[in-house]
Parts: C-alpha cells; structure tokens; sequence
C-alpha cells in the first residue's frame, strides 16, 4: 500500500512526543509511586511491624546521673611558703574516669547492694531474638489472664555461683556510664536499669565508692610512707647520737689540735668543727624527716580524697528507653526509604511495558491508547463491556484508542483492522469484540475475523452466537455469524477450511466482502494470531490497512514486543501503534494533549491528499 503520509506524520509527532521525555516530570514521580505502591506500603508496614516487636520485647529502663568534681589538693607539708598551682591534664581525668570504670568500684557496689542476688537486676536487658518471641508470649498471656512463664528465672537459676557473679559484673559495666562534663573537672556518673530507684542508688553508690576508693588509697599510701619515715627516723637518730657523742668526746679531751699524728701513713682525726657540723646536719635531717612522719599519721587519722559528690542521683521520673514514638518514626522513614530503594531497584530491573513513554523509547512507534484492567466480570462480561457498561474507564478509554487508529499515519481510512499481540494469554480478542461493538454502536456495520487458529475465543465466547445465519444464496454470506445488534464473526473453522492466513486468500476475502453489496461492512476487523503461535501466520498482516500490537501492562517484555515489531516490518505489515490493556497507571491525557496539537497538520495533510487523488 502506499505510504507517502507516513514519511510526514512521524517528523511532526516524534518532535512533540520527544520534546518531554528528556526530563523526569511530576507526572513520571506520580506515576512511579501509583505502581509501586502496594510495595512501598509493604516495605513501610514491615518496618513498624519490627518497631512495634521491639517496643513490645523490650523492658523499659531508667537512667539516672549523679555527679562527681575532682578537686586536685596539695600534702599539707608543701602547702606553705610561695603559691603552687597544681591542674590536671585530660590523661590525668580520663585515669579517673579509668578508676570509676574498674571491676574494683564494681565489686564495691555489687557487694554493698547485693546485686547477685537481685534477679531483676540480672535480667539482660538486650535479650536474644528467641527470648524476645517468649517475653511477646508473656505479654499476650498475661494480657489474656494466663500466668506468665518463669523461664528468665529458671535460666539464671542454672548458673554457677561463678558465673552469676560474672553476669553481674558483666550486666553491671554495661549498664554504668562515665563521662566528662565538657572540659571541666565535673564527671557524670550515670547508670541504667529497669527499676529507677535501684538505678539512682546504684549511682550514688559508685560515685561513693569512688571517693571512699581514694580516701582508703591515701591512707594505704600514707600508712606505707610513715612506716618508712618511721624506720628512716631511727636510722638518723642513731647516726645523728653517734654523730654528737663524737663532738662531745672531742671536746671533753680539749685538744684542738689539727692534724695531731699526721705524719706519714698515719690517718689524720677529724676536727671538732667537721664533728659539729655533721652532728648538725643528722640534726636537721631528724627534725624534717620527723616533721614529715607527723604529716604521715595525721594523713592516716583523718584523709581527705582529692573528689567530691555535687550532685546525688535521683529516681527518674521517665523511662529513658525504649522511645516507643521515636522508634516507630524513625522506623517509617526507614520503611519509607527501603520501600522507595525496592521500589526503584525492581523498576531497574523491569524490562515489561509500563508507559507510552517506555513505547516509543524502545520500539520507535507511538501508544493508540491505554486501557485500564476490567477487573472481575461474570462470564462473558468482558466482551461486552462497552455495551452494558458505556460510561466505564474502560469503555472511554477505548473510544479514545478508536479515534487514535482513524487518525492513523495511513493515506486513507482504516477499513481492514488487524490486532495482534505477543502471547496467547492477551488481551486481544477482549480488545478486538469490544472495538468491534464500539464500531456498531455508532452506526457501522462490522465484521470480526477470528483468525486466530491456535486461540478461538470470539465465536465461542459470544452469548447466542448460534443465532441468525444469512439467508441469501451465496456462500460467503452464509458462513457469517449473525448476532442481532452486535457486529457479525466469521469463526475460525471458516477462517481454517478457506486457508486464509495466506495473504493472498485474505486479499481474495476482504475483495469479495468489498464486491458484496450484501455483505458490505464498513469495518473489518481480523483477530490475529500471536507471536507465540509462530511468525509465518503474522505475513496475512501486511494486505491489511493497519496492525495494533495489543501489550499488556507490566507483563509484555520489551524484547518480545520488539520481535513482534522486527517481524510485522519484515513483512511489510503497517504498524499503526500499540494499544496498552490493563494499564494501572493511566498517561493517555499527556498522548491527548499531543493529538490536539498535532491535529490540524494532520487534516491539512489528509485534504492535500484528497485533493491530489
């Protein structure tokens, strides 16, 4: 057939239709989160579902705080004379923290409170995923009357004593925070449990122990030091009696004399001057020694620690874990945004049809229409949409897909229509009889080939398709099935017995329907076979008007659409465009906006080429 119109046509839709596909729209971003939706709520529900597991398997616990200041002191024998100012550096604040951190203010508090003894406290406060599935079975008996079970109790009840106590420490260390308050001396010391008072005692009982730690540190350091002072004072005071008992000694035998007996090899005796002044030198030693062991036991009798409490712990108030409504918004944007990246990540990964976009995109022809899914139907309801149901979706959008093919790149009106698709699971014969009624409707008679050998479904699927057979005298004519107000069918075992896949018996068919004045239809429409059902019964296309590709939303592969495509084209069959059935994100409104714009090129055109013939 001739195709002159078709080299003008394409040029002026493919400048519109492509002069907004190089940017992603509001229409694009809506569209994507109407299709994946169900998968985005999916992913969101999943993410409070866990939220509300872990608001319901976790105890709540307390925190409570006390505070310590660390006030570094001078020993009392160096605090006279000129002013000294003694700090502390960050290592010096950290070896404290390091001490308040140690097993050994933790075995201090644990002993003092009885702590091993204390089941709630020996809870772990992070349980396991399995223990979580029992303390959810807990919580729905105990909300249904029943008696919760005592299985936390039994498990720590197996224990050794040794190992008790390393729970304890261990649950212990996990529960105690230490930190610096800014870069002050000020360190906060707090703990968390699930009982609140337990948990500002145990507070106040670790920044105690800490202080009582450094008092008994100085005292033990201070008790070693003078009993050292102790045994060195002795030892003075020997040498330094010895030293004066010498001097005295001297100058009881009154002999001044200096170096008496000095001769050769003999040892010269020291003088009283070198007597005295090392009997005054043991002398001071004694008496600052002596100053500094008084130091010592008075540091024994009454220590002072180096910290301080400025602030006890308090029972708290509100539990400070879990946060129920923190949990459950931080888990709906992270519902949200693992729902979005699923979302994304599948339509990378689909390769089906999903837009007129994505059409012309990949196959370079245009979209005649989307139809949106026709839902549930009783039998045989879905071929009759259009009549019981004329103001549907459905049956709209298939008047608008009607009016697309009359404005078809083809140099004269689509009489002899042809529907194909790429499986035999499609839509194409529901599209094919309502099409076919929406012709009739409006006043044309029409005909449907059902020329699909491996899939009849028109003829057997009308209601009362046994009704009317023609009366006249020629053959043709009596093989049609009549349908009283619906359009007319020749059934497969016609389409069969008379070969008519062959291009050139059609040819020979639709030229005696076109010489019958009986028989004379307006439009003829020709059921097709699929791809599926082999390339070779597609060749009959090409004596045709026009082939619409009918594609199913979301289930056509493009590289199958793209073969069907490659084979119409090797036959020469002219495409008129693909029809996109059970579409569930309608974009046909954008197609229309283009067809308006396009319109009046294409009837100045059509009229150019009336007026030439």
């Amino acid at each position: 057939m001739n195709r002159l119109f078709a080299s003008q046509w394409p040029l002026v839709a493919n400048q519109q239709a492509n002069a907004g596909q190089d940017f992603i729209g509001l229409s694009d971003i809506t569209g994507f989160l109407r299709h994946y939706v169900g998968t985005i709520t999916a992913c969101l529900a999943a993410a409070l579902l866990i939220a509300w597991f872990y608001n319901s398997t976790t105890d709540q616990v307390f925190t409570a705080s006390a505070q310590i200041l660390i006030e570094p002191r001078l020993p009392q024998h160096l605090q006279e004379g000129a002013e000294v100012n003694l700090s502390l550096d960050t290592a010096q604040v950290e070896s404290q923290i390091a001490v308040m951190q140690s097993e050994k203010i933790a075995s201090t508090v644990i002993d003092r409170l009885k702590l091993i003894e204390n089941a709630n406290f020996n809870r772990p406060r992070a349980p396991i995923l399995i223990e979580r599935f029992r303390k959810l079975k807990d919580n729905m008996a105990e909300a249904l009357g029943f008696q919760k079970s005592a299985w936390a109790s039994e498990a720590i009840a197996k224990l050794t004593d040794y190992q008790k106590s390393r729970l304890t420490m261990l649950i212990f260390r996990n529960g105690l925070d230490v930190r610096r308050v800014g870069v002050s001396y000020a360190i906060d010391i707090s703990f968390t449990t699930a009982d609140p008072e337990g948990a500002a005692k145990i507070a106040n009982a670790t920044a105690d122990a800490f202080v009582h730690e450094q008092i008994e540190t100085k005292a033990d350091a201070a008790k070693e030091g003078g009993a050292w002072l102790e045994k060195r004072l002795q030892q003075l005071r020997t040498e330094m009696n010895e030293a004066m008992a010498k001097a005295q000694e001297f100058r009881s035998r009154h002999d001044y004399s200096v170096g008496v007996g000095g001769g050769v090899g003999v040892n010269p005796e020291p003088t009283l001057e070198e007597l005295e002044v090392t009997a005054d030198t043991y002398r001071k030693m004694y008496e600052s020694f002596l100053q500094a062991y008084t130091n010592s036991v008075s540091q024994q009798s009454y220590p002072v620690a180096d910290a301080r409490v400025i602030t006890a712990a308090t029972a708290p108030l509100s539990p400070s874990a879990p946060r129920p409504k923190l949990v459950l918004a931080f888990a709906a944007v992270a519902g949200l945004i693992l729902g979005i990246g699923v979302s994304f990540a599948r339509h990378s990964l689909d390769w089906t049809i999903r837009s007129p976009r994505h059409i012309r995109d990949n196959l370079g022809i245009e979209c005649v229409g989307e139809l949106p899914p026709l839902g549930n139907r009783r039998e045989f309801g879905d071929i009759e949409e259009v009549s019981r149901r004329p103001w549907s979706q459905y049956s709209q959008s298939l008047r608008k897909a009607r009016t697309e093919i009359s404005l078809a790149e083809t140099n004269h009106p689509v009489r002899f229509l042809g529907l194909t698709a790429v499986s035999n699971n499609s839509q194409k014969s529901i599209v094919a009889t309502n099409l076919a009624t929406l012709y009739s409707m409006s006043g044309l008679k029409t005909l449907v080939i059902d020329a699909d050998l491996r899939r009849p479904t028109i003829a057997a699927r009308l209601p009362d398709h046994s009704g009317m057979l023609g009366k006249e005298s020629k053959d043709l004519v009596r093989l049609i099935i009549r349908t009283p107000g619906r359009f007319d069918v020749l059934s497969r075992s016609t389409v069969d017995a008379r070969n008519l896949l062959v291009p050139k018996n059609m040819q020979a068919l639709l030229s005696e329907l076109n010489a019958d004045e009986v028989a004379t239809y307006d439009k003829i429409i020709i059921d097709l076979p699929t791809l599926e059902s082999g390339a070779d019964d597609l060749i009959v296309g090409s004596v045709l008007d026009g082939v619409v590709i009918v594609a199913e939303w979301g289930k056509t592969h493009v590289d199958t659409l793209q073969e069907l495509v490659r084979t119409l084209q090797a036959s020469r069959t002219p495409i008129l465009g693909v029809l996109l059935a059970k579409a569930r994100v309608m974009t046909s409104k954008h197609r229309w906006v283009r067809l308006g714009m396009a319109f009046p090129v294409v009837v100045n055109a059509y009229r150019a080429i009336i007026r030439r013939d």
